[in-house]
C-alpha cells in the first residue's frame, strides 16, 4: 500500500546519503567503492524484483551473482575500503571538539596575518635552498587518518622553528609538519602514501602529501617544497597545483588561515 509517510521518509534518507557523499566521499579513493556498492545494490533489487515478477530462473541467477560479487568486492577493493574505513574515523570527530572545549581554547597563538607571514617566510627559503618540505593544514580537530602523528609540539609557528624542523640532520625533517588551530600541533608525522600513479618527478613526500588529501576531508590543503627542483605545490582534493607566482602562494595561504 502506498504511503506518504514512507515515501519522505525515504526521500530524507536519500538526501542524507547524498550530502555524506558529497561532504566526505566524493574526490576521494573511497569513490570508487561506493560506486562498487552503489551497482551492487541496483543487482540486489533487480534479483528481488525478477523473482517478484515469477522470473525465478533469472532472479536467481541475479541473487547469486550479486551475492558472489559481495564477498569479491572485499578482495577487489581492499585498498579503496581500508581508506573508507579510515575516513569513517574522521567523521567521529564530536569527541575531540569536546575535549578541545573542556581543556579550553590555546592561549599564546599569532594572528592569522603573522602566521602567514612566518610560514611563507619560511618555504619561500626553503623552496630557494631547495631544501624538502611538508606541512598539513587542518581545518578540524582530527588525525586518524595520519598513520603516525609523530613528536608533540604544540608551539607557535615561526619561521625559525620551521627552519629547524625541516633541516635535514634534525630527526624530524622527514615528516611532516601538521598545522592545527594556527599552531604548529606535530612535526615529523607519517603520512599514508597515494596508491594512484604519478608523474615521475614526484618523490615520496607528493606521494604522501596526494595520499593523505584522497582519503581525508578535515585536511584543507597540504603545502610540498621539493627538494630536488624547489618547486612549491599544494596538494589539495586529490591533486596538485604548482605555485610559481609567490604572490598567488601568499593569497593562498591566507584564505585557509583566516
Amino acid at each position: 500500500m502506498f504511503s506518504w509517510i514512507g515515501l519522505v521518509q525515504i526521500v530524507i534518507i536519500a538526501i542524507i546519503l547524498w550530502f555524506f557523499y558529497k561532504a566526505f566521499i566524493k574526490n576521494t579513493s573511497s569513490e570508487k567503492l561506493v560506486h562498487g556498492l552503489f551497482g551492487l545494490g541496483i543487482l540486489w533489487i533487480i534479483s528481488f524484483v525478477m523473482t517478484w515478477a515469477g522470473l525465478n530462473l533469472l532472479g536467481t541467477f541475479l541473487h547469486w551473482t550479486a551475492l558472489f560479487l559481495s564477498v569479491g568486492l572485499v578482495v577487489i577493493f581492499q585498498p579503496e575500503l581500508r581508506k573508507f574505513l579510515a575516513l569513517m574515523g574522521n567523521v567521529k570527530l564530536l569527541g575531540g571538539l569536546f575535549s578541545s572545549v573542556i581543556s579550553g581554547k590555546k592561549t599564546g597563538r599569532n594572528s592569522p596575518t603573522k602566521s602567514v607571514d612566518e610560514i611563507f617566510s619560511a618555504v619561500e627559503y626553503m623552496s630557494a635552498k631547495h631544501t624538502g618540505a611538508l606541512i598539513v593544514f587542518q581545518n578540524k580537530y582530527d588525525n586518524t587518518a595520519i598513520e603516525k602523528v609523530g613528536t608533540k609540539i604544540d608551539a607557535i609557528i615561526t619561521k625559525e622553528l620551521l627552519l629547524t624542523i625541516f633541516f635535514d640532520k634534525t630527526p624530524l625533517h622527514d615528516g611532516a609538519v601538521i598545522i592545527d588551530e594556527s599552531r604548529i600541533s606535530s612535526a615529523g608525522a607519517i603520512l599514508p602514501l597515494s596508491k594512484n600513479e604519478l608523474n615521475w618527478n614526484y618523490g615520496t613526500r607528493h606521494r604522501a602529501a596526494l595520499g593523505l588529501t584522497e582519503i581525508s576531508k578535515s585536511i584543507v590543503l597540504i603545502l610540498v617544497v621539493s627538494e630536488e627542483t624547489g618547486t612549491i605545490s599544494i596538494a589539495e582534493n586529490g591533486a596538485f597545483k604548482k605555485y610559481e607566482d609567490m604572490k598567488k602562494l601568499r593569497s593562498r595561504l591566507e584564505k585557509i588561515m583566516k
